[in-house]
């Protein structure tokens, strides 16, 4: 199909209508692409990042589909999330406001159940939710699956991250296998393909052809007034005020004395060079990608194909040595659309670069040091830390069974648990500082899956 807009599509009268009173006409790249295989019954997986317009060709697929005249749950949808999951739901709600009686059911942890279950009771023909309470409902017995015709993982590969692996069996698998199933997914890796091939047949593979998002990086080349790097670091910390960032230094010994003397001063900071062992370096990374520290001072080698999406600020403590490495460094930051914020200090001595690189076509000025009131200069600190657990994948240990030991008898809340990474020998799992101790406790003295496993905290 090469028409952009919804009228060309097969859709009911009332979604026409529905689309009008929103004043949807033309479909976003992901929708044309994925909006017909769906329509037409084939399972769809879907690479599509946030803000596609992705959920809109789900939803109009399952209404497209749903027999407002039966009374019993014909499409599912799973989120990562409460807060996305509450998203779809009021989209599919809007998509579905001219269809007779739709009755959109919203099952999510964190809330009470008891609402939940009257819900069901009354009937439903949508049901969005969370893959921990959709299972409890299911596993009660609340809520029927054998009827489902269409099954969607809104953010598959974040459910996927967060150890919901096991969850997602369990669900699927009491969901008739005739049934169409779509994932859309902002990355399609191993474990995502893995999950493909398990529970979808003859699926097409659709992206979004508008590209990569752009990256949103406001760049800036500070002249350095010949103060300390460990002054000048500081500094530019408290004025941008940074969630997570990266610092480089052209030598080891520079990044290791930057570390050093920030930790000092009560930061939260990790070095990652090419004199560390690889184990190293992948523990360092992981607990940066986790939150469980809120800065990382590299060199240019050690940071090569560094791929983390929320890294607020990268400071160049030294000028790169090119305008390549430059580039590479500051694209640290403002990743998956998002916008970030880069700072190159420049010393007397690299203020001749400076200029060639702009004689060269760099659209760059040179600006004075902001200035920070002393008082504003204050360390940050990783809202997680990491529990190492010796036990992997070689011991069948998986996120699923993590997560679930964890939150157990209510003893951790599932939102305080972030990244679980699973490797041969060991697993990582983030844990909010204030949960940290207990998650400890719980997990050194509860068996996972009938093992005892020994853990510390990193």
């Amino acid at each position: 199909m090469n028409s952009n807009t919804f009228a060309d599509l097969p859709l009911k009268p009332e979604l026409f209508e529905a689309l009008s009173r929103q004043s949807f006409r033309d479909m976003t790249p992901i929708q044309a692409q994925s909006l017909p295989l769906i329509l037409a019954g084939q399972d769809v997986i879907a690479q599509a990042r946030t803000g596609s317009g992705k959920t809109a060709a789900f939803a109009l697929g399952i209404l497209n589909k749903v027999d407002t005249q039966k009374g019993y749950p014909q499409a599912l949808i799973l989120c990562p999330t409460r807060e996305l999951a509450d998203q779809v739901a009021s989209s599919v709600r809007q998509l579905g406001s001219t269809l007779p009686n739709l009755k959109v059911v919203t099952l999510c942890g964190g809330v009470p159940s008891g609402p939940q279950r009257a819900a069901l009771e009354h009937g439903s023909h949508v049901v969005v939710g969370t893959p921990g309470r959709v299972l409890d409902h299911f596993s009660k017995e609340r809520l029927a699956l054998n009827k489902v015709k269409i099954t969607v993982l809104d953010e598959a590969d974040r459910m996927l991250d967060m150890g919901f692996s096991d969850d997602l069996d369990a669900i699927l698998a009491g969901c008739p296998r005739s049934r169409q199933s779509l994932f859309f997914s902002a990355t399609y890796d191993s474990d995502m393909q893995a999950l493909a091939k398990a529970q979808l047949q003859n699926a097409s593979f659709v992206q979004s052809d508008d590209g990569e998002p752009v990256a949103t990086i406001e760049s800036h080349f500070y002249r350095s007034n010949g103060q300390s790097v460990f002054t000048a670091a500081t500094q530019l910390i408290a004025h941008f005020a940074p969630q997570s960032l990266i610092l480089f230094c052209n030598t080891k010994v520079d990044v290791e004395q930057t570390r050093a003397d920030l930790a000092r001063a009560g930061y939260s900071i990790a070095a990652l060079h090419g004199d560390m062992e690889q184990r190293e370096r992948d523990l360092t990374l992981a607990c940066f990608a986790n939150r469980s520290y809120a800065a990382l001072v590299a060199t240019d080698v050690a940071a090569r194909g560094l791929d983390i999406p929320d890294v607020d600020l990268v400071i160049n403590l030294d000028m790169a040595r090119d305008v390549e490495t430059h580039t590479h460094r500051i694209g640290r930051t403002g990743r998956a659309g998002k916008s970030g914020i880069a700072v190159t200090l420049v010393s007397k001595g690299d203020q001749y670069k400076f200029k060639r690189w702009v004689d060269d076509g760099m659209m760059a000025t040179l600006e004075p040091m902001p200035e920070v009131a002393k008082a504003s200069v204050k360390p940050i600190k990783a809202p997680m830390q990491t529990l190492q657990i010796a036990g992997g994948k070689k011991q069948k240990l998986r996120k699923g069974d993590i997560l679930g030991a964890l939150t157990r008898d209510g003893a951790i809340a599932g939102s305080s648990v972030g990244a679980i990474n699973s490797y041969e020998q060991h697993s990582l799992v983030a844990i909010a500082n204030a949960d940290a101790s207990a998650a400890l406790q719980q997990l050194t003295t509860r068996p996972i899956k009938g093992k005892m496993f020994k853990a510390r905290l990193i």
